[in-house]
């Protein structure tokens, strides 16, 4: 039996949920691409549910979609789908 944890409801159970996550530091970038692309929603949902957090919240979704946009440019120069 697969056991799900709850979905984050606190920027501070979100950031958990990011660090638990996190690819090795060597992970190829692909893997970096798809979890900013997944930090960036999980801000952005935590955003409206934790209303005392919502513009820091704002600010991460922001941030990981930044660093997504920074992945995705350095593959496109490479040749590399993104997709």
């Amino acid at each position: 039996m697969i056991v799900r944890k709850a979905e984050p409801k606190t920027l501070r159970e979100a950031h958990e949920v990011v660090m638990d996550r996190r690819p090795p530091n060597d992970a190829n970038p692909s893997a970096w691409l798809a979890f900013r692309l997944g930090n960036a929603r999980l801000y952005k949902a935590v955003a409206d549910i934790d209303r005392g957090h919502h513009h820091e919240a704002l600010y991460w979704a922001g941030y990981e979609e930044r660093q997504a946009g920074d992945i995705s440019a350095e593959l496109q120069a490479r040749g590399t789908p993104t997709d």
